[in-house]
Parts: C-alpha cells; structure tokens; sequence
C-alpha cells in the first residue's frame, strides 16, 4: 500500500496563522508598554500630591507664624488679599434687569444653586457689585475646593458635561497646562496659578443642593440675618450644608 501523504495545509490557512501569532504579540508588548506607563504615572499623581500637601501646610504654618509675631510685637497681622471667590446664584430670573442676566450668563450662572470659581480681581469685583443681590459667595478654604472638586466636580469636554471618573480626563483636556491629575487642577483653583483661567473653564458650572435647612432670607443681605451678599469665609459653613 503506497504511503498516504498528509493534506498540506493551504498557504492562505498558514499566513493567516502567521498574522494571528504576530498580532497576538504585539498586542502582549503593548500591554506591558501601557501597564508600566500607568504605573510610572501613578507614581507621578502621588508624588504630586505630597508637594502639594507639603506646600498648603508650610503656607498655613507660616500665616500662623506671622500672626504670633505681631501678637507679640503688640501689633495686629493682616493677611493678604483674597485671590480666589466662589460664587452661589441663590435668586431665579423674575425682574431681572439686562446688565445683571448679562453678568449673570458671563459668570456661567445660569440656574439657582449653580456655582462657580472666580478669580478676584478690579474687573470681577465691581461684577459681583452689579450681580450682589442675586448671588451668595465668599472664599473659599483648601476641604471646601477639595470637596467640591471631587463630590461635585464635572468637566466640559467637547461642550458635553462629562464626570471627572479619572486623571486622564484632566490630562486629556489640560495635559498642554502642565496638569495631569485632579490634585493639579484643585491647585491650580486654589492658588490661582497662571493657568486658572483654563482650570476654571475646564470644570462645568457647580450644581449644588438648596443648604439643609433651606435659606434665611434671600432678599436681606449677609450682614443683616440674610443671605445674599459677600460672607467671606462663612461660605464655607454654607458649602457644608450644600455639596
């Protein structure tokens, strides 16, 4: 009985076999390329995030240092200016005036309990003059920034309202500005860098909730048992009752 030769294998079966292994293994090395790249960014964020830390502590330490030197010199220490506001619409739009709706829409303050960053400065502070009796705001502490950026922070990528889910989001949108995680933008915000005008307009308006136990009295001022005006940092009390 002659031998019986196996069928060959079709040359088209053997390529597609060949392109199969390849592309297998190259899918395995670009694996391990993004797994170690995410672990060397992670190693980044956190290293980030200790210069942080180390830098609002010496801050903090060195604001407690002057004020017990002037203490002790019996004289009194004034701190710097605010740089940063964070501004609360509390009003609706009934009888609203064009120049206020105007100022309104320009601070992205579009609904009640809506919420923005401002940086201080002459321009926006003779706004927030025009815009006073519609809005609550104040300055806002470090646990108040932190605290709004990660409960109530949403990003606006490509005009959409998109959750900050991950840093690659922050990344993404602000890798150009140097930031790559959401420790970056926070302090970005709080200092009021040079890039706050892009961290600001990254993260969509705020929507908080009406303050557990609801407003006082929205028509009288701060300073006269109300709520609307310049609380300075007791907006800090309020921002408890409304993330």
């Amino acid at each position: 009985m002659p031998d019986q030769k196996l069928p060959a294998v079709p040359e088209t079966i053997l390529k597609r076999r060949k392109r199969q292994a390849e592309s297998r293994a190259l899918r395995a090395k670009q694996a391990l390329k993004v797994k170690a790249d995410r672990k060397a960014k992670r190693t980044q964020y956190f290293k980030r995030a200790e210069q942080y830390c180390k830098e609002y502590r010496k801050a903090e330490l060195d604001e407690l240092r002057l004020k017990r030197e002037a203490k002790k010199e019996g004289n009194f220490y004034v701190p710097s200016e605010p740089k940063l506001a964070f501004v609360i619409r509390i009003r609706g739009i009934n009888q609203v005036s064009p120049k206020v709706r105007k100022v309104l829409q320009l601070f992205r303050l579009r609904q009640i309990n809506n919420g923005v960053f401002i940086k201080l400065n002459k321009a926006t502070v003779n706004m927030l003059r025009i815009i006073d009796p519609y809005v609550a705001w104040g300055t806002p502490n470090l646990k108040s920034v932190r605290e709004l950026v990660y409960k109530r922070g949403f990003a606006k990528v490509e005009g959409k309202r998109t959750p900050l889910s991950s840093n690659d989001v922050v990344e993404n949108a602000l890798g150009k500005q140097g930031m790559i995680c959401v420790e970056d933008l926070i302090h970005e915000i709080f200092t009021v860098g040079p890039n706050f005008k892009y961290a600001s307009n990254f993260l969509w308006p705020f929507k908080l909730n009406t303050p557990t136990g609801g407003w006082r009295k929205k028509v009288n001022h701060f300073v006269e048992g109300g709520d609307f005006g310049n609380r300075e940092d007791k907006i800090n009390n309020l921002l408890r009752n409304m993330v």
